[in-house]
């Protein structure tokens, strides 16, 4: 009798595409040109994307589209987190920014679009190639998730 093992990695893997974005924008108004060109509605979320690293909050800002009629869901997330930390200093006020990133191994990528579900390559690729026709967008580009090390940060 033949015995199957089953890891807890086979129930927790979600279907998804990933891009990686590199602009200067900010976030709102990527999102704003990402409905414009894609024809999509993406809105703020209710809350960012919280984690605590080293005793250190961040807060990840994150944009939802939703699309009922075909069955899918689209997040617009930041890559990076700034925070200004203060000292004293031989009374002096010294300030100085720490700046988190979501994925440690892509801190070139400010954004990434995360493509719930099965996606085709093809619509994926186009659907890079038009971002790329953004202005103020520098490059896009798929992501193999595999690759990644952090991207159980992904998972929400």
């Amino acid at each position: 009798m033949q015995v199957y093992a089953l890891e807890l990695d086979d129930f927790c893997e979600e279907e998804y595409s990933l891009i990686g974005i590199h602009s200067t924008l900010e976030d709102y108004k990527l999102a704003y040109l990402l409905n414009k060109t894609l024809k999509t509605k993406f809105y703020k979320a209710k809350e960012d994307l919280e984690f605590t690293r080293e005793k250190k909050k961040a807060s990840f800002s994150i944009y939802n589209y939703e699309n009922i009629k075909y069955g899918y869901d689209w997040f617009l997330i930041a890559n990076s987190y700034r925070r200004e930390n203060q000292t004293v200093s031989n009374e002096l006020l010294l300030t100085s920014e720490t700046k988190t990133y979501l994925i440690p191994e892509k801190k070139k990528v400010d954004f990434f679009l995360k493509i719930c579900g099965e996606s085709e390559y093809e619509f994926v690729m186009k659907t890079v190639q038009k971002i790329k026709n953004i202005d103020n967008v520098i490059t896009a580009y798929s992501i193999d998730k595999n690759t990644l090390k952090s991207k159980d940060f992904l998972i929400f």
